[in-house]
This record gives C-alpha cells, sequence and structure tokens, in this order.
C-alpha cells in the first residue's frame, strides 16, 4: 500500500519536508511542479494516514542554560507470546524520559534515549522504573558526552586548542 501511494512521485514531498518542515505549500508545489492544493491534500493525506506524525524543531541545548542528560540505554527483555516485543515497547514509551525507543539486532532488544537533569536522575530512572519492569532482564547505560550529529544535522563543535596555556 505505501509504496503504491508513494509511487506517484509525492515521496519527495515527504523528504523534502522531513529535510525542512519550514516549507510552504507554495514553495513545495513549485519544487515539485505541481499545485499548492495538491501539495495541502498531500499532507493532510499522509496525517490522516499516520504517514507524517510530527513536525519538530532540532534544538543544540548545549548552546542555552538548560542542563540535562542524555543516555542511550540497552535493554534486554523477554519478549511476550503473540505480541513479541511490541508489550514491553509500548509499555516503555509510555515514560515522558524515554525520548526515543527501538527494537534492535544484536547483543540487546531495545535501545532507549533517555533524558534527565542530571545523570543521578538518568540512573534512578534505570533503577526505579526501567529495571524493575517484568519483562526487562538486563540494562546497560552509556551517557551521550557530546553531540557531533543528529537527525542528519551537524552540530557546530568550536575546535577548542585543549594543549596547556602554561607558559604562554
Amino acid at each position: 500500500k505505501n509504496t503504491e501511494r508513494l509511487g506517484t512521485g509525492m515521496d519527495k514531498l515527504l523528504m523534502l519536508l522531513e529535510e525542512d518542515a519550514r516549507l510552504t505549500p507554495a514553495q513545495l508545489a513549485v519544487m515539485l511542479n505541481t499545485t499548492e492544493e495538491a501539495v495541502r491534500e498531500a499532507i493532510r493525506k499522509y496525517a490522516r494516514e499516520g504517514v507524517i506524525l510530527a513536525y519538530k524543531t532540532l534544538i543544540d541545548w548545549d548552546r542555552t542554560e538548560r542542563e540535562y542528560v542524555t543516555a542511550l540505554i540497552e535493554i534486554k527483555v523477554t519478549p511476550h507470546i503473540g505480541k513479541g516485543f511490541d508489550k514491553v515497547a509500548k509499555r516503555i514509551c509510555q515514560y515522558p524520559e524515554v525520548r526515543d525507543l527501538y527494537l534492535m539486532s544484536g547483543g540487546f532488544d531495545l535501545a532507549a534515549m533517555i533524558e534527565g537533569r542530571s545523570l543521578r536522575d538518568v540512573a534512578l530512572f534505570v533503577a526505579e522504573k526501567l529495571a524493575v519492569l517484568e519483562d526487562v532482564t538486563s540494562t546497560a547505560t552509556h551517557f551521550v558526552l557530546r553531540k557531533y550529529k543528529d537527525k542528519g544535522v551537524e552540530y557546530r563543535v568550536e575546535e577548542k586548542d585543549e594543549r596547556s596555556q602554561a607558559g604562554v
């Protein structure tokens, strides 16, 4: 079904919106060689069908006063018969600390990106909410020290001379 719908050339519309959700229907119509109304209708249809889920802005929070910590949590779980990993994944998604959750291949089952105000907040979330879930068998926490690229966007990294300034 998706390939039929996207095969019309409107898949380019989705790629353009994913790259820059600020583009107007008029701009998109010019880029796609179609009408504004066709673009508006396609966007409404994609939203109705759940293809377009949200419009987000990517913020470099390190350039603000906001204090927070991001961690990648590897999670091993016991899947449910007939439901696989979906039941436990849905439960984990309910926590506001969970920014992203993915089913993974390899040595663990799920990967969650967590945000908290401090290392302690993240550690408490893992210990008191995540690790105690009935279907969670183990977790491994990795704290993000610096973001260089997120969602295809490179962060500006100001290079610092790490060498000692002593004796200058």
